[in-house]
């Protein structure tokens, strides 16, 4: 990796000497990055290793109200910037997502700052410039791309991939050299307010996903950094940092896969230490976690950061540290790098930790070793590296080309849930209400980590920063022919029921009705979804679940749009709806995509990422769960969800047929139709062809499940193994095969290790985990297998046109 980093004249440190340019090993580019970091190292004093331990935010906490858990009360009692940095400094936080400040500007700030760290290095080297970057570069003036359940949704991992390196080329062509994304925890409660953030809630897609978002980050010469490590999103009650109650088995054959792909798959050079404690020991104190689990197994050489706070969390909320002081022994013991935002713990109260000998200092070599090595990685230590040209004042954040992909992923995002009346696409002239509260609203496509959602609304006065056009002006714009009323209805939160009549008097005078229903994202109580927005079940938000009742009570016809961060039970109206469609906040882009759809333009393709509950009192899902967790006799209530996980319809339909289940070439058993026999290491082959059966053209998500119905531990009914987006036009059909190794049948036994065992694997192919079209058997033979670090994690999919087509 190269870096953008801007140097300024360089002073000595008194008391220390300046080590001229030379032939020092940690200036030569041509040395291994680990002989260069452990030289410089040694010719470091204890207070410049420590100095790279820490962070800064010189902004922070932002103007108005919080952007990280409890921000406020870490504000004070910290040094001055030039008295943090007298020494060097780790890494800077959040320079331009902090304020909203024009690209140049901003640019122009990082380079100062960058310039003045460096003259208080006595060997010259720079801070790490890190910024958030989930739903794109979190700045003002900068493109909102969709969020990533959204990216889960669409089943499209090259188009993140694409997305990711986008979003990478804006923050390294303004000096930041690190993103903190993806996010790979995997969704289980939907009541938590976070699963906006998350992919889905399967390991596999999520892990396949999130992969492809740090090949492209990093492709781009930003570090990606994984979060949140690991089990997060198991909190109890799906209530924000509560404690996570969860056995070793789903912690491991669930949580780890995500970051165990993107680190060995991906190169992912940085991880982020969850805020939860699982089975009441905190993460950022959890020294197997990180260097048995995370380095030993998962194959992981690079750094990690805190959450930010989480280690002061050790002491204010966890209770398992009396000061910062003992905070920061127990993070750094854990193996916790860098602190982030700022340096509450790993500034002077770990230093004096080791000057009394209470901390060892070869723990200190440790951390500040793997910053050393991530700096050189990023080419931030190379002769000349931190000397780039000043960026311009045309530096853009959000070009056309970042639009469009945008749009592009936006438009796979959008999953069509119902439309047994053929309501959609609308016809292209007609009397159309457009009713809900986010019918009208510019920020209703944003999640809570956009910039107009996370920092936005502590600074009215800089608007959005980007054009949006809302659903209903993007509506109007795709059917000029089609006479378009709005009515609010209702806010997305609160109990006002005053606009009910006149959104009803609308619905009665139209011939079709749009309902625009869903979540307004926020933090830490400031929305109905986000960070810190939990719910206490899943009815729509406020008064949105009786506004659509009543629409559904006029006899018009109402195609219901969800542009929500969550999963929700849409109640009894559900099967009154002529059609409904699910958004999960497809960016500043969604007006058009959803606009698209609804006219036709756009053919929906999205499939749910996670399934949409019919109780509203639903906890975890029923997918990829044992089957004593689906509908049984030995309980009252059917957790059956409304929707599956993996559905979503097309305006075209498409056809399953010519299973082929065989044993790969050169494996002991040969061929046999529908049902492959293969060693507990071999691979089988199991293919199908596809075709659109319907009158346009659109893409089907192939997806391909295991079960494993006799095993010494319980496993899920089904799970996902493989999958392929495959566009086809009307009559088009194509041949897509799956590469199943036996590793993808590998689970944690009885013993805690985690084995592929001789059996029968049912193999099912479809549109849906409960949709499955075509179904065959692998039969594993030989000896249990125990399977570690070199065990396949994908199963490749290949798509071939059929020849004659």
């Amino acid at each position: 990796m190269n870096a953008n980093v801007v140097a300024g004249q360089q002073p000595g440190v008194a008391g220390v000497s300046r080590h001229p340019a030379g032939p020092e090993p940690w200036r030569d580019p041509s040395r291994p990055a680990a002989d260069r970091a452990a030289d410089l190292l040694a010719r470091m004093t204890l207070a410049e290793k420590l100095a790279q331990l820490s962070s800064a935010w010189l902004s922070g906490p932002a103007d108005g109200d919080g952007v990280a858990p409890l921000q406020g009360e870490f504000s004070g009692d910290l040094p001055p910037f030039g008295e943090l940095i007298s020494a060097g400094l780790g890494q800077l936080t959040r320079v331009f997502g902090t304020s909203p400040v024009r690209p140049a500007e901003g640019a122009a700030q990082l380079a100062a700052l960058q310039a003045q760290i460096m003259r208080c290095s006595r060997f010259e080297i720079p801070a790490i410039a890190h910024e958030e970057c989930l739903t794109g570069f979190a700045t003002w003036m900068a493109t909102a791309f969709p969020t990533p359940l959204a990216w889960g949704a669409s089943f499209d991992p090259e188009l993140v991939r694409e997305m990711a390196a986008a979003i990478g080329h804006s923050m390294r062509s303004a000096g930041v050299h690190q993103g903190l994304a993806p996010v790979l925890d995997v969704a289980r409660d939907p009541r938590w307010g976070r699963v906006e953030e998350t992919i889905g809630a399967d390991p596999y897609l999520v892990g396949v996903v999130g992969t492809a978002y740090v090949q492209g980050l990093q492709s781009a010469g930003v570090i990606a950094t994984l979060k949140h490590f690991a089990g997060y999103s198991g909190s109890a009650a799906g209530r924000n940092m509560a404690p996570v109650n969860i056995g070793p088995r789903e912690f491991a054959d669930v949580f780890l896969p995500p970051f165990e792909m993107a680190i060995r798959e991906g190169g992912a050079r940085a991880v982020m230490h969850s805020y939860a404690a699982v089975d009441g020991v905190p993460a950022a104190a959890d020294r197997g976690l990180h260097d048995r689990v995370l380095r030993d197994e998962l194959g992981f050489d690079g750094a990690i950061v805190s959450d930010y706070y989480g280690i002061s969390f050790l002491e204010t909320l966890h209770g398992v540290a009396g000061s910062p002081a003992q905070a920061a022994a127990l993070a750094l013991r854990a193996g916790i790098d860098v602190e982030l935002p700022n340096g509450r713990c790993y500034g002077e109260p770990l230093a004096a930790a080791v000057r009394a000998g209470e901390v060892p200092a070869d723990l200190i070599d440790r951390a500040a070793g793997r910053v050393l090595r991530q700096k050189i990685e990023l080419g931030l230590l190379d002769p000349g590296a931190a000397r780039p040209p000043e960026p311009g004042p045309d530096l853009e954040f959000d070009p056309p080309g970042h639009r469009l992909l945008a749009r592009r992923l936006a438009e796979r995002s959008i999953v069509l849930l119902a439309n047994g009346s053929g309501a959609l696409p609308l016809p292209p002239a007609g009397r159309v209400a457009v009713i809900g509260p986010l019918a009208a609203d510019p920020l209703a496509f944003f999640g809570c980590y956009t910039f107009p959602r996370h920092v936005g609304p502590a600074h009215p006065e800089a608007g959005l920063g980007v054009t949006v056009t809302p659903l209903v002006t993007a509506l109007r714009d795709e059917l000029p022919g089609a006479r378009i009323e709005y009515a609010r209805g209702c806010d997305a939160r609160g109990q006002d029921q005053s606009g009910t009549a006149a959104a009803v008097e609308c619905a009665r005078a139209a011939d079709t009705v749009i309902a625009v229903l869903g979540d307004e994202a926020g933090l830490f109580g400031r929305g109905s979804s986000g960070e810190g927005c939990d719910a206490s079940d899943l009815r729509l938000p406020g008064v949105q679940a009786e506004l659509l009742d009543e629409l559904v009570g006029t006899g018009r016809p109402v195609i219901l749009v969800l542009i929500t961060g969550r999963p929700y039970a849409i109640g009894s109206a559900a099967g009154q709806l002529a059609a409904a469609l699910q958004a999960f906040f497809p960016g500043q882009e969604g007006g058009g995509a959803l606009a698209g759809v609804l006219s036709g333009r756009v053919v929906p393709s999205g499939k749910l990422p996670m399934e949409l509950p019919l109780l509203v009192s639903a906890e975890q899902p029923t997918y990829l769960a044992s089957p004593l967790a689906a509908r049984s006799s030995v309980s009252s209530v059917d957790p059956t969800p409304l929707f599956p996980f993996g559905h979503g319809l097309s305006y075209t339909t498409f056809g399953y047929s010519d299973l082929s289940v065989r044993a790969e070439p050169g494996d002991p058993a040969g061929p046999r139709g529908a049902r492959a026999v293969i060693p507990t290491d071999g691979t089988a082959m199991i293919a199908c062809t596809v075709r659109n059966t319907g009158d346009v053209a659109g893409a089907e998500v192939v997806q391909l499940y295991l079960r494993d119905p006799v095993a010494q531990a319980v496993r899920p009914a089904r799970y996902l193994a493989g999958f392929a987006r495959v566009p086809l036009g009307p009559g088009e059909s194509r041949r897509v095969t799956f590469r199943l190794h036996a590793d993808r049948t590998a689970f944690h036994g009885v013993s805690g290790a985690r084995v592929v065992e001789a059996g029968l694997i049912e193999v099912g192919i479809g549109a849906s985990s409960a949709d499955l079209r075509l179904h065959g058997t692998v039969e594993l033979l030989g000896p249990e297998r125990t399977v570690g670090a070199d065990r396949v994690l994908s199963t490749p999919a290949a798509v071939l046109d059929l020849a004659g087509q």
